[in-house]
């Protein structure tokens, strides 16, 4: 007896020192678990990049930002239609934003709105140079992607492609109806006087079709 008892008592020494050590490692392993952890409140910036790309949450985080951006770099229609019509390259270098299919101008003007068309109407602007067409688009559609471009800011390479890309512009045009468009009624603007800061890409110099960043109705 006394010869086989004493390997029991050793093999069961060894097995709780086994256990020991195996609830040791856990014990660490747990331990860095938590602290490699992040804790993401939900709708946090954080949470929207690991959910990977969110229009809604794209447009309402950086409408302001571009809003801001174009109201600080908007011309005077006239003063800008004048450089303009005495050179047009000078003044998209001076006051335009280089983009894929041209300079983005920002601009402000104040004008008597005419007639129009699925949301699109022209305005009459005081001073402006005869010949120069001013239409602004007011919704419910707002196309183009001049308020992601307007600013230089926004650059392919920040997005995972193309889709992303389009997406966020799409994006900006939605919270621009939501935040300023919603507000005015845009089915009965004609004879009205409006003032307006926005942006339009200079292709034809007598053509601009201006999305709003700001639109206001006088009374």
């Amino acid at each position: 007896m006394t010869m086989t008892s004493a390997p029991a008592r050793k093999a069961s020494h060894n097995s709780r020192y086994g256990a020991v050590i195996i609830a040791g490692l856990c014990i660490v392993l747990l331990i860095a678990m938590a602290l490699s952890t992040t804790v993401v409140r939900i709708g946090s910036s954080q949470d929207v990049r690991k959910a990977g790309f969110s229009p809604a949450a794209y447009g309402k985080e950086e409408f302001p930002k571009v809003q801001a951006a174009v109201e600080k770099r908007a011309v005077d229609a006239v003063t800008l239609a004048a450089a303009i019509q005495k050179d047009q390259s000078a003044a998209a270098k001076q006051y335009g934003v280089d983009a894929t299919m041209g300079p983005e101008m920002s601009v402000k003007f104040t004008g008597v709105v005419g007639k129009g068309e699925s949301g699109v109407y022209d305005v009459k602007i005081p001073n402006l140079p005869d010949g120069i067409r001013v239409r602004v688009q007011t919704g419910p559609a707002v196309n183009g992607t001049d308020l992601r471009d307007a600013i230089g800011t926004i650059k392919f390479g920040q997005f995972k492609n193309q889709i992303e890309y389009q997406n966020a512009g799409a994006a900006l045009n939605d919270e621009l109806k939501k935040e300023v468009l919603s507000k005015v009624d845009t089915s009965k603007l004609t004879g009205k006087t409006i003032s307006v800061v926005g942006a339009f890409l200079l292709i034809n110099p007598k053509n601009w079709f201006v999305t709003p960043v700001r639109l206001s109705v006088e009374k």
